[in-house]
Parts: C-alpha cells; sequence; structure tokens
C-alpha cells in the first residue's frame, strides 16, 4: 500500500492546456474515485500516474518518492483498462501469470499468486479457459486478476466497467468495492458515471476543465456541493435548479415564490441559483405550495418519477410508491427547505 501526492500538476498537448495546476493527496489503503464529464482531465491525470503520459510540470509523488522520471514498471502499480486487453492466444492463467513471467519471477510465487486471485475473483474454475470462451464480466475480472498477482502499491481503474451492460455493471461495481476492501489497496478510479462514484469511493475528486471543483466524501459532495457543478453533477435524478431573486424567506423564480430558509449572507434582492433535490419535493394538498403541470409520469415501481413545468422551466419529482396523477393535470409542489441549496447568481459559489 502507499500514498499518492499530485504537486501542482500541469499537462498541456501543444498550445492546450488540459491540466491546470492539480493539487491533492491520497491516504495510504484511501480508495478515491476521479469523476467528470468526458474532456475534463481525468483519464490524463490517472495517465501521468501510471507513467504512461508525459508530465508538464509539477510533481507526482508515490510513498513521498517523486516518480516523475521513472518508468512505468518501476512504479509498483497495476493498471485496469476500459478494454480488458487479455491475449487471446493465452489462457486465464496464461495471462493472469503474464506480468510475473516477464519479471522472471519464481514459477512457485507466480503459481501462488495466480491461485490466490482466481479464489479472491472466483476464476479457479476459468483458469485453462482462452478469452474468447468468456463473457465480459469474466474478462473484466481476469483483467483484475493480472493486476492483483502483481501485489502493487497502487491500483489504478480507467472506466474499467463502461464496456459491461447495465446489470452486470452493478454486480462488478460491488466486486470491486469488496475486492478493495478486502486488499486494502491504495486504488485511484477514474469514471464519468457519478452513480459508480457514489457507491464506490471513501472520497470523490470531481474535476471539469482541467481543474478540481470539489474533493469530498460521497455525502458531503451530495448534502453541501461548494457550487453549481457538482451540485449538478452529483445526485441522480439531477439537482433541479432555478434561477431567481431572494424575497424575504422566499426566492422568486419562473413566477413562483420557492420557500427557503434563509442562510446566512444573502440579502433581499440578490441574484441566485435555487437548487432542490427530486426527492425533496412532494405533492401537497390542492391550493397549498407551487403549482405546476405534469408533462411526464414514469412509474419505476418502488418510485414513481414525474416531469413537471412551472413557468418557462422543467422539473423532475421523485415520489416514493405509486401515484394516480396523469400527464397535463395540475398539481402543488411543496418544498423540504431544510434541504434547499441557494448558490450566487454570478459566481456560482454556494451561499451558507
Amino acid at each position: 500500500m502507499a500514498t499518492v501526492s499530485f504537486r501542482t500538476i500541469k499537462k498541456s498537448f501543444g498550445k492546450t492546456d488540459i491540466l491546470h495546476g492539480i493539487s491533492f493527496d491520497i491516504r495510504d489503503g484511501e480508495f478515491v474515485v476521479l469523476v467528470g464529464p468526458s474532456g475534463c482531465g481525468k483519464s490524463t491525470l490517472l495517465r501521468m500516474l501510471a507513467g504512461l503520459e508525459e508530465i508538464t510540470s509539477g510533481e507526482i509523488l508515490i510513498d513521498d518518492r517523486v516518480v516523475n522520471e521513472l518508468e512505468s514498471k518501476d512504479r509498483d502499480i497495476a493498471m485496469v483498462f476500459q478494454s480488458y486487453a487479455l491475449y487471446p492466444h493465452m489462457t486465464v492463467r496464461e495471462n493472469m501469470a503474464f506480468s510475473l513471467r516477464l519479471r522472471k519471477a519464481d514459477a512457485s510465487v507466480t503459481q501462488e499468486r495466480v491461485a490466490h486471485a482466481a479464489r479472491i475473483l472466483n476464476l479457479e474454475h476459468l483458469l485453462e479457459r482462452y478469452p474468447r470462451e468468456l463473457s465480459g464480466g469474466q474478462r473484466q475480472r481476469v483483467a483484475m486478476g493480472r493486476a492483483i498477482v502483481r501485489d502493487p502499491k497502487v491500483f489504478l481503474f480507467d472506466e474499467p466497467l463502461s464496456n459491461l451492460d447495465a446489470k452486470l455493471r452493478v454486480a462488478m461495481r460491488a466486486e470491486i468495492k469488496e475486492l478493495h476492501q478486502r486488499l486494502k489497496t491504495t486504488t485511484v478510479y477514474v469514471t464519468h458515471d457519478q452513480i459508480e462514484a457514489m457507491t464506490m469511493a471513501d472520497r470523490i475528486v470531481v474535476m471539469h476543465d482541467g481543474i478540481i471543483e470539489q474533493i469530498g466524501t460521497p455525502l458531503e459532495l451530495f448534502d453541501r456541493p461548494g457550487n453549481l457543478f457538482v451540485a449538478q453533477f452529483i445526485g441522480s435524478p439531477a439537482m433541479n435548479v432555478l434561477k431567481g431573486v431572494v424575497q424575504g424567506q422566499s426566492v422568486q423564480a419562473d413566477g413562483a415564490h420557492w420557500p427557503m430558509g434563509k442562510p446566512a449572507g444573502v440579502q433581499d434582492g440578490q441574484s441566485v441559483h435555487y437548487g432542490i433535490r427530486p426527492t425533496d419535493i412532494a405533492l401537497s394538498a390542492l391550493g397549498q405550495g407551487v403549482a405546476a403541470k405534469v408533462v411526464v409520469v414514469e412509474p419505476t415501481g418502488a418510485e414513481t418519477e414525474l416531469l413537471v413545468q412551472v413557468g418557462q422551466s422543467q422539473l423532475t419529482v421523485v415520489l416514493h410508491g405509486r401515484t394516480s396523477v396523469q400527464p397535463g393535470e395540475t398539481v402543488h409542489l411543496s418544498v423540504d427547505t431544510d434541504k434547499v441549496h441557494l448558490f450566487d447568481g454570478q459566481s456560482e459559489q454556494r451561499i451558507g
């Protein structure tokens, strides 16, 4: 296991700046997820940590040792890619053992480590098969096994689940998290899927346009997003956001008055973004709350998702259980004022 530190990391391709001074630390044994939209620089940062991409400026440290000039093979890391990258002419056993064979490791040590990884990943009955004889999930487990046998200081995962179907992604999420809890190896995981980030991470690093927007535990980011970008990126369905003006104990937006618990630092007449998560809105008795027209009703069984129209804005409402509400009907919305998020209209930073 190891600590990892990024010190003012910058990356440019020609005149195009990709990363703008990234700095943060990863604790020994921590599972950290880099998350953000495509093009934010998260995979580039991971590849620089792996030694697959040159650093324009700054330092990367593994266990307090600067590794900028070290070859990838000398950094004691193991990487699992989006593509499984298995050798098609080798069996599962041979694929998992290949990196140790390259290092001329003792045959008995290689055999022991492959057997150990196979037990952990439930691959023992597949060791003599070829990749073409495996399912997508099995191939991904083999790729993980190949990383485990190296017994590295740091595991790196670059969107390893994006090629899998939805059901298998959920299962593999749990497998990777369980694997980390068992091995306690420092892990850096890149994804654009914020559900993966929320369910797997000890801490999440939210990136956007080559900078870090916020770092925190999943629930810290969900409950107290530091700015509007994080608020709308973390959480599914996404947070509802309305642009309005503070008036007393409410925000006027789209012709309606939205209640709030007035936080410190907000003033009457101030332009703000009013945020409320879909699960923090309920249907109230007729005539009370904000009037809204139902556009779409999406029953999912345990919950019902409504798309409603208020003025020029559409909002998502998630109801527990089922409802008899139909498209075209007018409903009234009540808001949990303790769960309202306010962001400054200009800076888009959190207020209060």
